[in-house]
């Protein structure tokens, strides 16, 4: 087993992760859906309607509920965070990050927007003034 591939299996260890369906009966219930993917990504494919754009490269920094640059929508750790990669690998490893933030209640959208989309939930195009 390669290195990725455990630390993979260690971040999925700590996380409860959701499918779709799951997914959407969370974010009906108050759960944010955190979209980290690339923008080239979201263009290509479109958006989850009412998804938070966070890019992964700050996404740490949004998620810090003592934070300067914390986003007030993804901060409150007490407000479950579903985030959410192109095919629910990258999506991983960011959650289990979040853990070390405080954010418990964080997972990840087993195979991420892909899935999503196979499941015929909601997508729309990207705003192109977003």
């Amino acid at each position: 087993m390669s290195r990725i591939d455990e630390l993979l299996e260690q971040a999925r260890a700590r996380l409860r992760r959701v499918d779709p369906a799951a997914a959407r009966a969370a974010i009906d219930a108050g759960a944010v859906l955190v979209d980290i993917r690339a923008e080239s990504q979201r263009r290509r494919d479109g958006v989850v309607p009412g998804s938070v754009f966070i890019a992964r490269n700050v996404l740490e920094w949004r998620c810090d509920p003592d934070g300067s640059d914390r986003d007030e929508r993804v901060a409150d750790p007490g407000r479950p965070l579903i985030v959410m990669c192109d095919a629910g690998y990258q999506s991983s490893l960011a959650a289990a990050a979040l853990h070390e933030l405080g954010h418990d209640r964080a997972t990840d959208l087993d195979g991420g927007f892909q899935a999503w989309r196979a499941a015929g939930l909601p997508v729309e195009p990207l705003d192109p003034d977003e």
